[in-house]
């Protein structure tokens, strides 16, 4: 009879678990932010906690300047430990050690003679919006120069966007370190892949002279760009295939859960609906630009200050940047 009971419960639970859609990311990362939180001293806690209905949740920047939340140097070896491993449970092994060569890349730029003064390379923020709970949305933002990554959480699914990795050198051309690019490989995949639609006499470049820098610049709700270039549906499967790789390149940084709706949706509803544009030279070393739209997402690279040795790349959710529609969606629900 116990044995029967047993099995009874086993496969009621089994059952639940087949049709429950929770994402294990947000586990993670709801353990990791209260065990960060429960590390902190008073202080550092009220500089990194935040209300999540806080106009700061949408203020991002990729800009050397302060921000809420807590500042890592002022963080003892241990909490930064903890810091980090938060910021791991958003991103892939890949993104993840971009993330940190990004960082390194700041105190190699503090050396250069033409550097601010007031450019600290310590100068990133972890800040969490809310109680880290099943209960209530909350979400979490790892931010500094070059780097702002973005997790919001309504109920148990994770949304990362915007996300921005950027790149000064983009290549390092001197040191032990020389050769270092960690947005090196995106660039060429997108070059390759715009040389050779122009070789099937599809250009994708609708301008000679590339723009000064990502048009979306640091705006909190991203506007759809003007459709130029090719559009996916003037593709052949090949080149559908290739442009698809640049997408998936891009996604990498996060870790697969997070990720994955995104990946499915692109598939299922936009692949017909996209266009890839590139402005500026297609030589290496010069300066240029590209995007990637499709009907909900945006994504833009611009490689075209210093001597087109510094590059900026982000991911823009045009409907749900900061989850804004689950977070209108949950409301509604609940109201």
């Amino acid at each position: 009879m116990k044995i029967l009971i047993l099995l009874a419960f086993f496969s009621a639970a089994l059952l639940a678990h087949e049709g429950h859609t929770h994402n294990p990311a947000s586990d993670e990362m709801q353990e990791a932010a209260k065990t960060f939180l429960a590390s902190l001293n008073e202080t550092q806690k009220s500089a990194a906690k935040i209300a999540f209905d806080d106009d700061e949740r949408e203020n991002w920047h990729y800009f050397p300047m302060a921000r809420g939340g807590v500042r890592l140097d002022t963080l003892r070896p241990y909490q930064k430990q903890l810091a980090y491993a938060l910021l791991a449970t958003g991103l892939s092994q890949k993104g993840f050690l971009t993330a940190t060569q990004i960082m390194t890349l700041e105190h190699i730029l503090l050396n250069r003679r033409n550097q601010s003064e007031d450019q600290d390379p310590q100068e990133y923020y972890l800040a969490i919006f809310g109680e880290p709970t099943d209960h209530k949305p909350w979400g979490w933002r790892f931010e500094g120069h070059h780097l702002s990554l973005n997790f919001t959480l309504p109920s148990d699914q994770v949304v990362g966007v915007p996300m921005f990795f950027g790149t000064n050198p983009a290549e390092l051309k001197t040191g032990p370190l020389k050769g270092l690019r960690p947005l090196g490989e995106i660039e060429d995949l997108a070059r390759d892949f715009a040389q050779k639609l122009v070789d099937a006499k599809l250009s994708p470049v609708f301008s000679e002279k590339p723009p000064r820098d990502i048009l979306t610049g640091q705006e909190r709700v991203a506007q759809p760009q003007k459709s130029a270039g090719v559009t996916s549906d003037q593709m052949d499967s090949e080149q559908l295939k290739q442009l698809m790789g640049i997408i998936d390149a891009v996604l990498e940084f996060k870790r697969k859960e997070v990720s994955t709706d995104t990946v499915r949706e692109i598939h299922a509803n936009q692949r017909d609906k996209m266009h890839f544009a590139w402005g500026g030279s297609l030589k290496a070393k010069e300066p240029h630009y590209f995007r990637i739209q499709g009907t909900n997402f945006l994504v833009e690279y611009a490689n075209t200050q210093g001597g087109a040795n510094h590059a900026h790349l982000v991911w823009r959710d045009l409907k749900n940047d900061f989850a804004r529609d689950l977070l209108r969606e949950h409301l509604e629900k609940d109201h």
